[in-house]
């Protein structure tokens, strides 16, 4: 919720992670909720996040971009506002490629020589239904020892892990006890529910729990806690990986974390036991439910997701098949 924002109603929501799982995450929230803070991955070094990384020496704000044209108002407005945020210059200059949004959020930290304040000023402007932060206050680097038929090797870059098609054994962030900002904790200790997924495993969701400062902020909290399972286990940064694996690859980065419940599309799973015990080595309950819009594409259903969300993290697990 924006400073200054009228309290309207629902249960105040932390969602964590970056690019389109974040997106489908908040796109379901918002039907639950107007009281929902995002808190974004800042390790991109790709695209137009990445050259402004490098030119400009700032947060990477391509995901965080996303973010606030997924917390649009429903109108007219927002739908116009939206559109402008990820309008893409196509030209033969210096320009190409760059995002027209992330653009302006630069152009709003430059100005006010503060991200935070930067991107409540991008939110009023297209009235978001909720708040932006940045999951740190530097920007991180992810590097990862990947498996392949010559032996171990070193990737550094989010960019370069998320398309490495190999088997990610470790993953490090550079720096590895970067500073929080406070907006974050405060979200985080006054949250009712926490969730975390979908979206890139290694370079959107566990980079979250990698923070020493909001990995305890998550483990001290009493809110619900639901983790959501991807609609598709093997992607280029999880190769060999089930669904199963995916959890347990959580609980090897972040032990101390206990969920509530697990969502998985019973669609995706080959093997529900595993599933099941991967769920409650995280010290959660297993929810099936299809949250997916069917026909094998791997898209959310926001309508699907969110009741699902909405069961999982009030409670209601009698009923869980």
């Amino acid at each position: 919720m924006l400073p200054g924002q009228t309290q309207i109603g629902g249960p105040n929501v932390v969602a964590f992670g970056g690019g389109h799982g974040l997106s489908a995450t908040l796109q379901a929230l918002q039907l639950i909720t107007r009281n929902l803070t995002a808190v974004v991955t800042v390790a991109d070094d790709g695209g137009s996040s990445g050259r402004l990384r490098q030119e400009v020496g700032v947060l990477p704000p391509g995901d965080l971009r996303m973010a606030l044209s997924a917390l649009c108002e429903d109108t007219q407005w927002g739908h116009t506002w939206k559109n402008a945020l990820q309008y893409r210059f196509d030209t033969d200059g210096p320009l190409d490629y760059h995002s027209m949004g992330n653009l302006l959020i630069t152009t709003m930290w430059n100005l006010l020589g503060d991200e935070v304040a930067g991107l409540d000023w991008v939110a009023k402007l297209l009235r978001c239904q909720g708040r932006v932060l940045p999951m740190a206050g530097v920007p991180l680097t992810i590097s990862a020892d990947v498996k392949t038929e010559s032996g171990i090797k070193t990737i550094v870059g989010q960019s370069k892990v998320a398309s490495c098609g190999e088997q990610i054994i470790d993953l490090r962030l550079t720096p590895d006890n970067p500073p929080v900002r406070p907006e974050v904790i405060a979200a985080i200790a006054e949250a009712d529910w926490l969730v975390m997924g979908p979206g890139s495993w290694y370079t959107s969701v566990l980079p979250h729990l990698m923070l020493p400062q909001i990995r305890a902020a998550i483990t001290a909290s009493a809110a619900r806690k639901a983790l959501i399972m991807n609609l598709s286990a093997t992607t280029n940064e999880t190769r060999g990986l089930s669904v199963a694996d995916h959890a347990s690859v959580i609980k090897k980065y972040a032990p101390e974390v206990k969920f509530d419940v697990v969502v998985a599309d019973p669609a995706t799973l080959d093997d529900i036991d595993s599933m099941e015990i991967a769920a409650r080595n995280l010290g959660a309950e297993l929810m099936l439910r299809q949250v997916g819009v069917g026909h094998a594409v791997a898209i959310h259903d926001p309508l699907r997701l969110a009741a699902a969300i909405r069961d999982a993290v009030e409670g209601h697990l009698a009923d869980l098949y």
